[in-house]
């Protein structure tokens, strides 16, 4: 229950990230689409920021040749914000060589702020955002232009005009977001590696280094890197978000692969799911190094291989699922909503919405729910592996003991004899003490079996092995061996007290009472004594306790006899009480 509970608050908080990247999140903050609001032209790139009146702006239309050259923007913040609002230009897109922001004031003035590839100071912001506002609060800005040096791509820039107190609240907001959902990767991906290393899982490590890939790729997106190394800024960290996207496909459809294997799925989606997540990888090298043209024209090609080997994926793992595959279960869970994430990405612009975040933040997100929800799915199979090993432990060792017992009476049989007596000899050996070995055998047994019938000679055997438990403990053990013939071992015993205590165990069984089974008949029994010190050999012990019994029976039964005295059995002083006489 508590793991469904979890993973309905997983999902709630995906569905509402989808919801949200549906709607706008502030009012107040505005994107800027390259549309007639927006003026556009180009220059060389050795032209200087303070010819910005010489550039002739086209408004409306599409921007073209500004790749190898300066591309100019020119807008109005009033058509974004109502009036007197202070402005901050946030800027989405880091592929370029240099980047220039001039705000002009009323009074014609214009205010320049400047950043390049591997230098943007303090202009960064999370989620690959860089931020420009005016120095000036005391003057309004009448136009924002904006110059971008060597863009990879118009079509991937995204521009915003936030009000200033709400660019601070959105980055404080997005900051928050960014740093939970990495945390969250990483915690699940090192879970998922020491799963992978516990249970010997290959689909976990694939799923662990893919959610390290992610994890490092929106430590670089989302521009956290900088604190450490800022001489990454701009198009060199751009470069490693894409290559590291396109190959976390790659890993992702490896998982997959590797988890739901050919019996659970056609070889040919299997390999097909493969080759496509391949195929993302490579596009992947010219998407990473491209400049120009060729980023726009890799853009489309990249999201309709994607989208195949996202179809191919699922369709995979739901086959599986299908065939009884609890992994392809756990996967299609855990991979629904990032997928659903990227496919979204693919139909719908969702540009820079989610507090500036855009498609990425999304995507962090899913990426954090899908590790967190596949480690909880392998923690409760791992959980129920555990419970079934214990359960086949305890059958074993339930197994183990029954075979060491005999099965109607319930004490020790021959085997669980042999195996107490080794540790029992080997503590005499040790403490150097006399170890005694009782031979016990059912006088005239057959004739109870004969006369009343195997169902009244199982309960008299049932009840002189319940009479010889009495005596076991630390340094006693009973078992039957077979038939009617039972065994005690006893140590530090021996002589007359030897003799007493064998006599003894002869009166308390010819004390039981069988009354119920076979009337008024008497149960006697004879036993035959041996005893050595110390270490000894428990086979030679036997065979002279058995030679001893033999010569009980044959001089008369209903005594004992001692080994080192077979020639003279020993009788009880007193006499036997009668059959139906209990002993306490």
């Amino acid at each position: 229950m508590r793991s469904l509970a979890v993973f309905a608050l997983l999902r709630w908080s995906a569905m509402q990230l989808l919801w949200l990247a549906l709607a706008p999140i502030a009012a107040s903050a505005a994107p800027v689409p390259v549309d007639s609001r927006v003026c556009h032209g180009t220059s060389p790139v050795d032209v200087a920021d303070a010819a910005a009146d010489t550039i002739a702006f086209t408004c409306g239309g599409t921007p073209a040749a500004y790749q190898g050259a300066s591309l100019w923007l020119r807008l109005q913040p009033q058509s974004y914000l109502p009036a007197g609002q202070a402005a901050t230009l946030l800027v989405h897109q880091t592929r370029f060589d240099r980047l220039a922001v001039g705000f002009r004031y009323t009074d014609g003035r214009i205010e320049w702020q400047r950043v390049r590839k591997g230098a943007f100071g303090d202009h960064w912001r999370p989620g690959a955002q860089i931020a420009f506002t005016p120095n000036d609060r005391s003057a309004s800005v009448t136009t924002i232009l904006v110059r971008i040096d060597n863009l990879a791509s118009a079509q991937l820039l995204r521009l915003r005009i936030v009000d200033d107190g709400e660019a601070d609240l959105e980055t404080g907001i997005l900051a928050a977001l960014i740093g939970a959902a990495l945390t969250l990767l990483l915690a699940g991906a090192l879970y998922n590696l020491s799963l992978a290393i516990g249970i010997r899982r290959q689909y976990l490590a694939w799923q662990g280094v893919w959610a390290i890939a992610v994890f490092a790729w929106g430590i670089i997106w989302s521009q956290f890197s900088l604190l450490v190394v800022p001489g990454i800024a701009g198009t060199l960290a751009a470069q490693t978000c894409t290559a590291l996207s396109t190959l976390s496909m790659l890993l992702a459809t490896m998982s997959i692969f590797t988890a739901i294997g050919p019996s659970k799925a056609p070889a040919v989606l299997r390999w097909t799911m493969v080759v496509l997540g391949a195929a993302v990888a490579v596009l992947g090298v010219p998407g990473t190094l491209a400049k120009g043209p060729l980023i726009d024209l890799l853009i489309p090609v990249l999201a309709i291989t994607a989208l195949g080997n996202l179809l191919s994926a699922v369709l995979c793992m739901a086959w599986g699922m299908r065939r009884g595959s609890a992994e392809a279960r756990d996967l299609l869970a855990a991979w629904s909503v990032p997928m659903a994430a990227v496919a979204l990405t693919q139909f719908v612009d969702i540009g820079s919405r989610l507090w500036g975040g855009g498609a990425q933040i999304l995507v962090l997100f899913a990426s954090a729910w899908q590790t967190i929800w596949l480690s909880i799915a392998a923690s409760r199979r791992l959980a129920r592996l555990r419970a079934e090993r214990d359960l086949a432990r305890a059958a074993e060792a339930r197994a183990s003991r029954l075979a060491e017992r005999d099965p109607l009476t319930g004490i020790r049989n021959r085997r669980g004899f042999v195996d107490a007596a080794g540790a029992l000899i080997a503590a005499a050996d040790r403490d150097d003490a006399t170890l005694a070995l009782l031979l016990i055998d059912i006088d005239r047994f057959k004739t109870i079996n004969d006369e009343h019938g195997h169902d009244a000679g199982d309960a008299v055997l049932c009840t002189i092995a319940t009479r010889l438990t009495r005596w076991e403990g630390p340094m006693c053990v009973a078992a039957r061996l077979g038939g009617e013939e039972f065994a005690l071992l006893v140590a530090h015993l021996c002589g007359p007290a030897l003799t007493s205590f064998a006599d003894h165990v002869r009166h308390e069984l010819a004390a039981c009472d069988h009354s119920e089974v076979i009337g008024a008949r008497s149960i006697t029994a004879s036993i035959g004594v041996t005893e050595a010190k110390g270490r000894c050999d428990f086979a030679q012990l036997y065979r002279e306790a058995d030679r001893a019994l033999y010569v009980a029976k044959r001089t008369g039964r209903n005594r004992i006899c001692r080994a080192d005295r077979a020639a003279e059995p020993v009788e009880a002083s007193a006499p036997v009480p009668a059959a139906n006489q209990r002993v306490g």
